[in-house]
């Protein structure tokens, strides 16, 4: 297996993969898609919220939001694309390297969401891992030194991009 740095690329494909599934998971069924209706689904007025439950593997340090940029989240590192709205965001600066983790959507390609982050993290010292896709799923792999990676997966539905961020980065770059 060819080493590029110390990432192995079936490490990174995996990663990808997650991501996609993670992706998919967030996607709406045919029951949830707006304006659907179905014996099942509650008035929006008696709709509850869901929380999910904290991972047992989740870092006491890490913070995690819904539909914001979570505070301390590395945004000069890794900026919200313009037009795009936030799903949900985490970081955890206290591990090492430090994560961090962007779900978002936008009105705009799977390829100019791929060219947007390649852009910005190639200007910031990253190089981009030979690959486009895994699947059928648009994504992207970044490395920098020897333990810096990032990783943009994107997909398409009804003309909206769902994509997520998920990045290791060491401390002093997330600031």
């Amino acid at each position: 297996m060819t080493v590029f740095g110390n990432l192995k690329p079936a490490g990174l494909a995996a990663l990808a993969a997650g991501a996609a599934l993670a992706l998919a998971a967030c996607s709406p069924t045919p029951s949830e898609a707006p304006g659907s209706t179905s014996a099942t689904s509650a008035p929006a007025a008696t709709q509850s919220t869901l929380t999910a439950s904290p991972s047992p593997s989740a870092s006491p340090n890490t913070s995690a939001t819904v539909g914001a940029v979570v505070e301390g989240f590395p945004q000069q590192l890794l900026p919200l694309m313009p037009g795009a709205t936030v799903v949900s965001s985490s970081f955890d600066k206290a591990s090492t390297p430090a994560t961090a983790a962007l779900v978002a959507t936008v009105g705009a390609p799977p390829a100019a969401v791929l060219d947007f982050y390649t852009k910005t993290l190639e200007g910031q010292g990253f190089k981009a891992v030979p690959g486009d896709a895994v699947g059928a799923v648009a994504s992207k792999d970044f490395v920098r030194g020897d333990n810096e990676t990032v990783n943009v997966a994107v997909v398409e539905a009804a003309g909206v991009s769902t994509f997520t961020i998920g990045a290791n980065v060491a401390a002093e770059s997330a600031k």
